[in-house]
């Protein structure tokens, strides 16, 4: 009989997990699944655990929760003949979104039973995985405090984001891709995205393909503080490239480059990166 592990984030996210196990034990009960449930205590516990599974022949691993939940458990899997599953239950649902997951736990129950195995990219930053986005900038600054809040949710990130832009100032990079010649840029925002989006629909690299190959390097320049709300009504309504202040390049491998380290996050999860 096949296995399924289904791996919850008790913490992640706003909404309760407590009827997922009961959704998934009813969706799973006419299928030649055998399922089992574990919880994380800490981070990357859920790495942990998803690793172990594919090492012990667990044909899927559902991960139940937010960005940071499901890039835990795909790093787990990677070079596995492991499938990973979502049921998002997070702030942003990047991955989930991009792939068109319902959001409501119920509905991707249903989409996950009677989903085929398809394969994305997986991207790396030195030694740490991700699979939506990457980004450097105002983007890192949010995610940083936003981690650090009390509370979760739009709300919460929505505060976070006009802190931040109150003491921001953008960086200057200088990038490399793939082999050609580098060029120095001043950037509000400097992206790798392998999807098209940060989740909750902001839409950094609108034309960004989870599977072919390449990553978007997208870039916003600073502008004017009376353009922002423009800028941030073209992210939420997927049009950032008809805006004067945006471009995207792609290429097979980025190489980027700034004066003093600084936060970065991965798939939202912050961190200090040179």
């Amino acid at each position: 009989m096949k296995r399924a592990l289904a791996i919850i984030n008790p913490i992640s996210g706003t909404g309760s997990k407590r009827s997922v196990p009961e959704l998934l034990g009813r969706a799973y009960q006419d299928t030649p699944f055998e399922l089992f449930f574990t919880y994380t205590r800490e981070a990357g516990h859920a790495e942990e655990l998803a690793r172990r599974a594919a090492a012990e022949g667990y044909d899927h691993v559902i991960a139940v929760g937010g960005d940071g939940t499901v890039n835990e458990v795909a790093r787990g899997l990677l070079h596995s003949s492991t499938a990973l599953g979502i049921i998002p239950k997070g702030s942003g649902n990047g991955l989930a979104r991009t792939l068109g997951i319902p959001m409501n736990a119920e509905q991707a129950i249903t989409a996950l039973v009677g989903a085929q195995r398809a394969s994305i990219d997986a991207c790396q930053v030195g030694d740490r995985p991700f699979f939506c986005t990457c980004g450097m900038g105002f983007d890192a600054a949010v995610s940083w405090s936003f981690a650090e809040a009390d509370k979760r949710g739009p709300m919460t990130y929505l505060q976070t984001m006009v802190s931040e832009y109150r003491s921001f100032s953008p960086d200057s990079y200088r990038v490399t891709l793939d082999d050609a010649e580098p060029f120095e840029t001043e950037a509000f925002v400097l992206v790798l995205a392998n999807a098209s989006q940060y989740g909750n629909n902001a839409y950094i690299a609108p034309a960004a393909d989870l599977s072919d190959g390449l990553i978007d390097l997208a870039i916003i320049r600073p502008f004017p503080v009376l353009e922002a709300a423009v800028v941030l009504g073209d992210l939420m309504l997927g049009r950032l490239e008809g805006n004067k202040h945006y471009e995207t390049l792609r290429a097979r491998r980025v190489r980027i480059e700034r004066g003093a380290a600084g936060p970065v996050h991965l798939d939202g999860e912050p961190f200090e990166l040179g």
